[in-house]
């Protein structure tokens, strides 16, 4: 089980993994994400950059080192990586590789409660949500290409990952679709019926007083 941490954004990691490259001015990390594409793996908010920089000085895992000054331009206060703050970065990145979250997407909140919606008007939706995806694929392919083109291959493999992800999905969804599409869809008579009667369906009325485990994680 993953250690709670105090600080649980992942931008705040994605800073400490930054400065232990060297120290840094909280707008030469900006540049720095934004040069290698990490906005599309981060949810960066720039302008909340410097309250991040400044709770990891509050936790000791961040500390001023310097400041920079070029020409007529205000000084900047570079911060750089403590001991503690290596510490927290490595253990915090070794927990979210190793250890799986329950992070709830949104579509798998909107599957589970898809029965509410006609079959007919699912498969529409979901002719949609494939287009969308088609779309995604292809960016970030075109994101792959260009980043590929200056950076090694170890600096954008999170981006490689989300690729796969969006294919692995489209092809689920295609699949899905495809059932509902042809009425092959286990119970989709039994889903038609419900939509069409507004009753529900007696099958349905049974699986709740079933006895049964829908989680994976759990024992029967």
């Amino acid at each position: 089980m993953a250690k709670r941490r105090k600080l649980s954004n992942p931008l705040a990691l994605t800073v400490m993994v930054l400065l232990d490259e060297g120290p840094m001015h909280p707008y030469q990390i900006a540049q720095t994400l934004r040069r290698r594409g990490k906005q599309h793996s981060v949810k960066i908010n720039f302008g909340s950059l410097y309250t991040v920089v400044q709770n990891l000085e509050k936790h000791g895992y961040v500390e001023v080192t310097g400041v920079q000054r070029e020409g007529n331009r205000p000084e900047r206060t570079l911060y750089g990586l403590t001991e503690a703050g290596r510490d927290e970065m490595l253990a915090w990145l070794s927990d979210l590789i190793a250890v799986p979250a329950d992070e709830f997407p949104v579509f798998e909140t909107a599957l589970s409660l898809l029965p509410v919606l006609p079959p007919g008007e699912v498969a529409e939706l979901l002719a949609d949500r494939e287009q969308t995806l088609v779309v995604q694929a292809a960016a970030f392919r075109g994101v792959l290409t260009q980043l590929g083109d200056t950076l090694p291959r170890i600096f954008i493999i999170e981006t490689e990952f989300q690729l796969h992800m969006i294919e692995a999905q489209l092809e689920w969804v295609r699949s899905f679709r495809k059932e509902l599409t042809e009425s092959t869809l286990e119970g989709i008579e039994e889903w038609r019926t419900f939509h069409d009667t507004g009753a529900v369906p007696e099958e349905w009325k049974d699986l709740d007083e079933q006895d049964i485990v829908l989680d994976p994680g759990q024992e029967n």
